[in-house]
């Protein structure tokens, strides 16, 4: 392992232990469920079965496709024209939408259209993400779930030994409307990155 590979093993680390003090409180009784579960066999269970999904950043449509694909309606943003016409190629067929705008405008448009969705899937500007964690949470139903992607690689590319850095974690550890945690993994699927093996993960919240 590399010095470099070293360092970003140390900066997850130490984006696991913010995520834990924000995200999960200590609670013996679920964990007594879950070896008791384990213990007796019990199958896991499935989280959603979405049939509704807004999807914050289009791009060229694949993550669209995927979720589509599973028989849900899709209703993505995208803020470029090129991309929106791209994606509109490669998801035709699919029962999906992709309205043309910044998320930030369309966002509130929708819940004043009284939309509500089983599931938010955000892989858009990092910048904005608070934001949009927050407009995800009003337009999702409870028990619904929302998907941030990339958050271990952007917490980590943008040196987590800096005050602030954590803010979208902190951000969704003090709201008191969802449940969250993080979900790590190991990804070679950054271009800039290619050829190595970075650590990524994304945020799932589970609207309470």
């Amino acid at each position: 392992m590399s010095a470099s590979d070293k360092d970003t093993v140390a900066a997850a680390v130490a984006v696991e232990g913010t995520t834990c003090n924000n995200l999960l409180a200590p609670n013996p009784k679920l964990d007594n469920a879950v070896a008791n579960s384990q213990k007796n066999n019990l199958p896991e269970i499935s989280l959603i079965n979405a049939k509704t999904v807004l999807e914050i950043g289009t791009l060229g449509g694949y993550s669209t496709i995927w979720l589509a694909q599973t028989g849900a309606r899709v209703t993505s943003i995208e803020i470029n024209p090129k991309h929106r016409e791209v994606a509109l190629e490669n998801v035709a067929g699919l029962d999906t939408e992709i309205t043309l705008g910044a998320a930030l405008d369309v966002l509130p448009k929708l819940a004043n259209e009284g939309r509500k969705f089983d599931m938010v899937f955000c892989d858009a500007s990092w910048g904005e993400q608070e934001k949009y964690f927050d407009w995800a949470v009003k337009l999702t139903r409870p028990k619904g779930c929302i998907d941030v992607d990339n958050v271990v690689w952007n917490v980590l590319e943008s040196n987590t030994s800096q005050t602030g850095k954590n803010s979208l974690l902190t951000h969704v550890g003090k709201n008191k409307r969802v449940t969250a945690t993080l979900v790590p993994m190991v990804s070679t699927a950054h271009s800039a990155s290619a050829g190595r093996t970075i650590l990524d993960g994304f945020l799932l919240a589970v609207v309470n």
